[in-house]
């Protein structure tokens, strides 16, 4: 009898809506995750109940509204499009894919239950987040796996838990930011999402710190999980692949909260080129696989008008990896060799 794998694509989530009431309830879920304010119970309900989520409502609200299309939410979009191309790709007859979010809809459990019901011979879980993060991919595989282990039946279970030096996934990156005659630009920003300092330390278990441990200049068997370790090695492998010289580019990290997350601040280091005299500036975004918030409208919109204002004149964004087909073939591959058929 031949053997059927499931597939599951997890991408981090979005409201159902931008309206205040549906944005206020996805960031209620999201932030309440331990892993993602990784404070002592009281300290994060506090935080989260009493000052984040009333406050940031209604301004994260706003920024949805810019973000909505006629369609919907573009990560849910892409993600539709992304699981319906990859199905496309693979062999019907042994390989069906699933998408699911960690935070709303479509959920987690609802999605599982689905394929727990197909009775696969193998389920491969795929968080499309490319660096480790406890915060992200720790968190996305915590929850799947503790749905699954509450299933009678628990078929083999193989878990991608990143993917940053995955050749596909560089080319794919690396033809997007040809899509841009990259030499014409000043500068090049390869801006990853922030964390907290203390989330990169707690990968070590020797007592020193994330900065002790040469994060930026090279993988090794100690940090190869530290999340800015491997922001660093994916934009030295896109570097390489580009041409870029290390004189030309700068990592950064976006959407920080406070003063103690990863350093430079991408928000920052715009605004000290556009003062230094740059005028054209190319940002690629690797952390994410599909254009969000983060992309269109935190580097596309609020970093071009920084960028405007201190001098700069053009800022432009590489678009994320979404659907591309090259990006999909990638994914076949990474599924394709870890299936037990």
């Amino acid at each position: 009898m031949k053997k059927k794998v499931g597939v599951l694509l997890v991408n981090l989530g979005t409201p159902d809506d931008p309206s205040v009431s549906k944005v206020r309830k996805y960031l209620f879920q999201f932030l309440n995750d331990p892993r993602v304010i990784d404070l002592p119970w009281l300290g994060r309900f506090l935080l989260v109940n009493f000052i984040i989520v009333p406050f940031r409502a209604f301004s994260s609200s706003k920024i949805y509204q810019k973000l909505w299309t006629d369609k919907g939410s573009p990560l849910l979009l892409y993600g539709q499009e992304l699981r319906d191309a990859l199905q496309q790709k693979l062999d019907g007859n042994s390989f069906e894919v699933f998408l699911a979010m960690r935070y709303q809809k479509p959920s987690l459990e609802s999605i599982l239950e689905q394929m727990r019901l197909k009775n696969f011979d193998q389920i491969i879980i795929l968080p499309l987040y490319p660096q480790y993060a406890s915060s992200s991919t720790g968190s996305t595989i915590e929850r799947a796996l503790k749905i699954i282990q509450k299933w009678y039946v628990i078929p083999e279970l193989n878990v991608i838990s990143q993917f940053y030096d995955e050749p596909g996934f560089i080319n794919s990156f690396v033809e997007r930011g040809k899509e841009h005659d990259i030499e014409s630009y000043d500068h090049v920003i390869f801006s990853y999402h922030g964390l907290p300092v203390r989330q990169v330390d707690k990968v070590y278990d020797d007592g020193l710190p994330c900065s002790d441990h040469s994060c930026e200049k090279e993988i090794n068997e100690s940090n190869k999980f530290c999340y800015k370790a491997t922001c660093y090695a994916t934009t030295r492998l896109l570097a390489d692949k580009l041409n870029i010289p290390e004189s030309k580019y700068t990592v950064g990290f976006q959407s920080r909260l406070d003063k103690n997350w990863l350093e430079p601040f991408s928000d920052k280091v715009v605004e000290q080129l556009a003062k230094e005299g740059k005028k054209r500036v190319l940002v690629f975004s690797p952390a994410f696989t599909a254009d969000c918030l983060e992309t269109n409208i935190e580097i596309g919109d609020e970093y071009l008008e920084i960028f405007h204002e201190h001098g700069g004149e053009h800022l432009q964004l590489v678009s994320s990896l979404n659907a591309q087909p090259i990006w999909v073939d990638t994914l076949k591959q990474m599924v394709e060799k870890r299936a037990i058929l």
